[in-house]
This record gives C-alpha cells, structure tokens and sequence, in this order.
C-alpha cells in the first residue's frame, strides 16, 4: 500500500472486549483504500478495502445485515 506510517484508530463504540478492528483513513483520499487491521495483532496482516466496499460493510453492520458469529 505505501510505507508511509499511518494513523490507526478504533471506533469509539469498541468497549475493548478484544474483538476489534482498527482502520487507517489515510488512504482514502489519494488511493481510494481503508487499511484494516486486527488490533490484538497490531504487526500482523493489513486487509486493504476499498472505500466503496469499507463502506458496504459499515452500512451492512449498521442495518444489522451482518451478524457477529
């Protein structure tokens, strides 16, 4: 993706139960892609989404389409 250092975060809903993601926007504007992280295992394997599907799958979660197994 870039060797540029991003900014990761995780959304202000996580209670820090373990089980999250963290994201980086950093991309967005000039690639078009939201980096996704597990962040329990903050060294490890980045997914890169791009912004339409990052955006698909926030709103499925939003409308309750996608369920946590």
């Amino acid at each position: 993706m870039t060797t540029e250092s991003l900014r990761w975060f995780k959304s202000s809903y996580s209670n820090n139960g373990g089980q999250c993601i963290e994201i980086a926007t950093d991309l967005v504007a000039s690639h078009g892609v939201v980096p996704v992280r597990d962040s329990k295992t903050p060294g490890g394997p980045t997914l890169g989404l791009t912004a339409h599907a990052f955006s698909t799958f926030i709103t499925g979660i939003k409308s309750g389409d996608l369920h946590a197994c």
